[in-house]
């Protein structure tokens, strides 16, 4: 696996060198850390900055990187190349200018919703999703604009399907999988995936407990989804996006499920399965996708070229989209 180079489409840790150094060992060249959740603006920047901090106390582990280059170079000096990406719009609060001052700060990646409705659009666990708005499709233009990916992991599936036509660029599912696989409001139906890789975007299949089916579920079957994902979607649209939540305190998966907007109820961590519990089981997993059949050009594509490129369009400034007024 040493010599194709690997990106996991969402990682959300409590990140130190320790946590770092767990990436590394991994195998993995890249990583889609999220540094914004429920955060605003300020928030936001505080947990940039943080990263910054990391960068700095941290040189020979990891480059914040804004580039599908600036990971390969990471890769080629023995660091993780850090994409900074929101899980929210709400650092944006309602104001489509902070998109370019994130932007300028490094953010490459932002997911439209949380699970729950905001400005923007519907999300997943919405019991009716409202679509796109107004404001959501200025949002998706102006990410376009400045070259910011457009994901909709946690989006309600009309409100995909709007973005995915509202949006100039291709757009990502970084972290979540086939409603067929486990039937969840997380995972996505053939219509959205479809809609998505379409248009040249991309799956990233997910390793997350509660979207996998629990952690009984195995190794060869989460192996076999992928494969079949390649032979449905086409191997050039699908990739891996695990969702690894690493040194949390128990009580961080009670922010992440409620936020601020109910009253926090007593939530526990999902298990893990047991072929894969940190970032370490990559090369394991990468093993076993290759036992499944998939070959050595495609496993190389799923594992991180897909992601690469991507990223070599999606974080490039679109000429077709004027600065929204």
């Amino acid at each position: 696996m040493s010599q194709n180079i690997v990106f996991d489409g969402l990682q959300i840790s409590n990140w130190d060198r320790a946590t770092l150094q767990e990436v590394q060992r991994g195998g993995i060249h890249g990583i889609n850390a999220t540094c914004a959740v429920w955060e605003g603006p300020l928030e936001a920047i505080r947990n940039i900055g943080d990263w910054f901090v990391l960068q700095r106390e941290n040189p020979d582990l990891i480059k914040i990187a804004t580039t599908a280059s600036d990971i390969r170079a990471a890769a080629r000096n023995g660091q993780v190349g850090v994409v900074l990406g929101f899980q929210n719009t709400s650092p944006f609060d309602q104001d489509y200018s902070l998109v370019e001052i994130f932007h300028t700060l490094g953010v490459r990646i932002a997911q439209l919703t949380y699970n729950i409705q905001n400005y923007v659009g519907g999300a997943c666990y919405e019991p009716q999703d409202s679509g796109l708005s107004r404001f959501g499709e200025r949002i998706v233009e102006e990410m376009n604009r400045v070259g910011m990916l457009v994901d909709l992991s946690h989006v309600g599936n009309r409100t995909s399907l709007d973005a995915v036509h509202c949006s100039s660029a291709a757009v990502a599912i970084t972290h979540a999988n086939p409603l067929w696989f486990a039937d969840t409001p997380r995972n996505k139906p053939d219509e959205v995936m479809s809609a998505v890789t379409e248009r040249g975007g991309i799956v990233g299949a997910c390793l997350y407990p509660n979207v996998i089916g629990g952690a009984a579920t195995t190794r060869e079957s989460f192996c076999d989804m992928v494969v079949r994902l390649v032979d449905q979607l086409g191997v050039d649209h699908v990739a891996i996006g695990s969702d690894s939540t690493r040194n949390w305190e128990p009580s961080y998966v009670e922010v992440l499920r409620d936020g601020r907007w109910k009253p926090t109820q007593v939530a526990q961590w999902p298990r893990w399965p047991s072929w894969f519990s940190s970032p370490e089981d990559f090369p394991a997993l990468a093993n076993a996708l290759s036992d499944q059949g998939l070959s050595d050009a495609d496993l190389a594509k799923v594992l991180g070229e897909n992601w690469l490129r991507l990223f070599e369009t999606a974080f490039v400034p679109s000429r077709n989209v004027e600065m929204v007024k």
